[in-house]
């Protein structure tokens, strides 16, 4: 079984188990306190793999794609009854986690910047999101005040978050 990435979709599929894996580790969990975390756009599960490996982390999925979550549910049995086929954001987060959770992902680069105003509007039980963006994306996020690149979404996740641009990936 295999899944063809859609372009309309934006999807792009990590391959580098290590890239993979350091995503993964960059998710800060509180020690000794397990924490739910919203996964979107797990296509075929590369980064998955290494959160269903952290006992803390208390994984749910989304993702748009049915032949995605196909895959998913074959290859990652574990994920049945977390895994949420439906579009990120139209979700109505509060309902599916009524207190704080984390969002991570390897993020679609066409909702990229959608998924940041939708975790910011979300700001009270995000406490904490990681992802995989555009490295132009990335950069006009971090960027301080006064940059070139600095803009609106750069002003109202620092305002609301601490911003780190934690290493780039090549091609």
């Amino acid at each position: 079984m295999e899944v063809r990435a859609k372009k309309a979709l934006g999807q792009h599929f990590l391959t580098d188990l290590s890239i993979a894996q350091r995503i993964a580790d960059a998710l800060l969990v509180k020690e000794g306190v397990t924490m739910p975390a919203l996964e979107v756009g797990p296509g075929m599960g590369v980064l998955t793999q290494y959160l269903l490996k952290r006992p803390e982390v208390d994984l749910r999925m989304v993702e748009i794609d049915t032949e995605s979550v196909n895959y998913l549910l074959v290859h990652f049995p574990q994920v049945q009854g977390k895994l949420l086929e439906a579009d990120f954001l139209k979700l109505k987060l509060e309902r599916f986690f009524p207190e704080e959770f984390c969002v991570i992902g390897n993020f679609p680069y066409n909702i990229s910047s959608q998924i940041f105003f939708k975790v910011i509007e979300s700001r009270d039980i995000v406490p904490e999101c990681v992802g995989m963006i555009q490295r132009e994306v990335a950069i006009r996020i971090a960027e301080p005040p006064g940059s070139r690149e600095y803009g609106i979404l750069s002003v109202l996740l620092q305002a609301w978050y601490d911003v780190e641009y934690l290493f780039t990936v090549s091609e």
